[in-house]
């Protein structure tokens, strides 16, 4: 028997993300599983941001801060977050349409595990000047990398290694993964793609190309990480 399904908080960090945190919203709007809330933390935005974000006002949570970094942002995301687990999504990323539906079923599945891990997949964003919109080029295979992104985290994880180190402009994911070794948390990396890492190319493709939606890896449906 399952248990009840978790509520999920995420968390967009954004730094003058006007090109980009419209796609990023409604990626985790298009989600299967729908999370509790969107908090998008502005971390001191100077361009759009704010009234890209307004245009979302009736389904997230807009907070804005004075520049701080974006391990300050993430850590003011997680204080004011009211759900059972944690997911982070960088502005410029998106997510596959199953990434919350399948690390958070695993997680209510599991109630010793504490953090749920995906594979990455680099993918080439072209801009398409006839249509105006975004064409996307998957440019490698799965990978697994430390990536905040890609997993979610149980709240109470936090309570027990501490929040994000905020001294750290880069590499705080590291950290945070090194600190959850370092106390015995239990990690598992589902063998499915949950991470989109997008990268610009100003360049139209002259091969094929591919829709952002991504598809599970087919291979095993879980592989342990201890």
């Amino acid at each position: 028997m399952e248990n009840q399904p978790l509520f999920v908080s995420v968390i967009i960090p954004v730094y003058n993300g006007e090109k980009y945190l419209a796609e990023a919203i409604q990626n985790v709007k298009n989600q299967d599983y729908q999370p509790l809330e969107i908090i998008v933390i502005d971390d001191g935005s100077t361009d759009k941001t704010a009234e890209i974000a307004a245009q979302f006002k009736a389904s997230i949570r807009y907070i804005y801060q004075q520049n701080s970094g974006p391990a300050a942002a993430r850590n003011h995301g997680i204080k004011v977050a009211n759900g059972d687990v944690i997911a982070f999504l960088d502005v410029d990323d998106l997510w596959s349409d199953d990434k919350l539906k399948l690390q958070a079923n695993y997680l209510a599945n599991n109630p010793s595990v504490e953090i749920v891990q995906g594979l990455i997949q680099q993918i080439q964003r072209f801009e398409d000047p006839e249509n105006s919109h975004s064409i996307f080029k998957i440019v490698s295979n799965p990978y697994q990398f430390v990536y905040l992104g890609s997993s979610i985290y149980r709240k109470s994880l936090f309570a027990k290694i501490g929040l994000l180190d905020e001294t750290l402009r880069y590499a705080e994911d590291m950290d945070l993964f090194f600190k959850a070794w370092e106390s015995n948390i239990s990690k598992v990396v589902l063998d499915q793609v949950t991470l989109l890492d997008i990268s610009e190319n100003l360049q139209m493709p002259s091969i094929a190309t591919f829709g952002i939606s991504s598809t599970p890896v087919p291979a095993s449906p879980k592989v342990t990480d201890s």
